[in-house]
């Protein structure tokens, strides 16, 4: 059940109860540090498959070397869990926050659009903004999931690829609130891409608590190919 990504390698060297990340007053990530901090987040959001438990070292020692910020800060934070936890619990762990868990499902569109056709036209023309940027989508894979999305901007560079980041905050900010919210050390990764991107204005923070109670939108016909996977089986063929 391995998640095809684009090739997996590092470059050197709440709503009302959680805060947003803290940002503090350091030089911006140069672009090289900032591609290898968005391709961490894309692999430690991934499902830990025997290749990935594998490069824990090799990833532990990535975010060692980048810069002093908020973001390296959260991540040394999580890779000490993540490197500690027994393989089984870790996959356990994933596929009952990730996985079993709708309030914290990895598909960015679902947050934006619910179970409505809008959700159908954003897959699409998220797809195609890789494909004219002259980059295949993974097979098996829709391209509104978070590690592919975060992948997709650290190849692409901070313009046009972290585009899909910066529209979707509000509901980044939906999955950082419910996995701070179940205690899950995953909050810390979100907090670390969260940290990188614009902060949320207050009318945005109203936004996104209204969306915490009421939910996405939704639509009841002609929804069977974009429906959020509800479990890794449907998405890891």
């Amino acid at each position: 059940m391995k998640l095809r990504t684009w090739p997996r390698r590092l470059a050197p060297a709440a709503p009302g109860r959680h805060s947003e990340p803290a940002r503090r007053a350091l030089p911006e990530l140069c672009p090289q540090d900032r591609a290898t901090l968005l391709r961490l987040v894309s692999l430690l959001l991934q499902y830990p498959d025997p290749d990935l438990i594998a490069a824990r070292e090799e990833m532990a020692a990535a975010v060692g070397r980048l810069p002093e910020s908020a973001a390296r800060d959260s991540l040394t934070r999580f890779v000490e869990w993540f490197r500690a936890i027994e393989p089984m619990a870790l996959a356990r762990a994933y596929v009952e926050t990730f996985d079993l868990r709708r309030k914290s499902s990895l598909y960015l569109t679902y947050y934006l659009h619910g179970d409505t056709r809008r959700r159908g036209m954003a897959l699409l023309t998220l797809k195609q903004r890789y494909r004219v940027a002259g980059l295949t989508p993974p097979e098996g894979e829709l391209p509104d999931f978070l590690p592919v999305v975060c992948e997709f901007a650290a190849l692409a560079g901070p313009a046009a690829g972290e585009a899909a980041l910066r529209q979707h905050r509000k509901g980044l900010e939906l999955i950082r609130t419910a996995l701070h919210d179940g205690g899950s050390p995953y909050a810390l990764v979100l907090d670390a891409l969260c940290a990188e991107l614009p902060g949320l204005s207050e009318a945005e923070r109203a936004a996104v608590a209204d969306l915490a109670l009421a939910g996405p939108p939704a639509e009841e016909v002609g929804l069977a190919p974009f429906g959020p996977p509800l479990n890794g089986l449907e998405v890891r063929p």
